[in-house]
């Protein structure tokens, strides 16, 4: 029953979202443009519900010469490919924000585990273990408010699991609200070269 009552509440949040966050992203989408060639949002192919595919939509941070469909822990020196614009967008999840569309076409929830790549066969493999894999991925979750990109894999997915086990009003909450916190201190983000980067998503198309 409250997964049906999560759902109406994720479609009314991200529409009445969408609308207050309007000039929002008509700045930052002119920011975007101006700071850098290439398109405004890129798409990844992400892992949703019972491992069914998706495009997950991202402001684009990164120069279109960037390597294609690459994580960014996997780059000797990342930086060298954020444009300006990408770098305050990052470290502010602001990057983030047009994952709302997702969320409104019911590919994402606003708390969920975050959606794997669709390539990341070793997170998804671990989070089979605790029924993570069974549930709608999210803009947050457990995980990204207890280390976000510092966690090993088999950590994140542990804690993936403790969110489905104790699914709910009441984890959601903890969950949102930590996020915002986590967030506004620009907590756990990594850039660069580290094997336990939770956002390999953060790649260019």
């Amino acid at each position: 029953m409250y997964l049906k009552v999560k759902r109406l509440g994720d479609f009314i949040l991200s529409l009445v979202g969408s609308i207050l966050l309007s000039p929002l992203f008509l700045v930052l989408i002119i920011a975007v443009k101006a700071d850098s060639s290439g398109p405004v949002f890129f798409k990844q192919k992400r892992v949703g519900i019972h491992k069914t595919y998706f495009n997950m939509l991202k402001f684009r941070t990164m120069r279109i010469d960037a390597p294609k469909d690459t994580p960014t822990h996997m780059l000797e020196n990342p930086e060298q490919f954020i444009t300006g614009v990408g770098r305050f967008l990052r470290r502010s999840s602001l990057d983030e924000l047009p994952q709302i569309w997702n969320i409104l076409i019911s590919h994402m929830s606003i708390i969920g585990p975050r959606p794997a790549l669709w390539n990341q066969a070793d997170l998804i493999e671990e989070r089979d273990k605790y029924g993570a894999n069974d549930v709608r991925p999210g803009l947050t979750g457990w995980a990204q408010v207890n280390g976000r990109d510092e966690l090993p894999i088999d950590v994140k997915a542990k804690l993936d699991g403790e969110y489905v086990e104790h699914i709910g009003f009441k984890m959601d909450c903890r969950c949102f609200f930590r996020t915002i916190v986590k967030v506004a201190k620009s907590d756990g983000v990594i850039e660069g070269a580290t094997e336990n980067a939770d956002d390999m998503n953060r790649t260019c198309e």
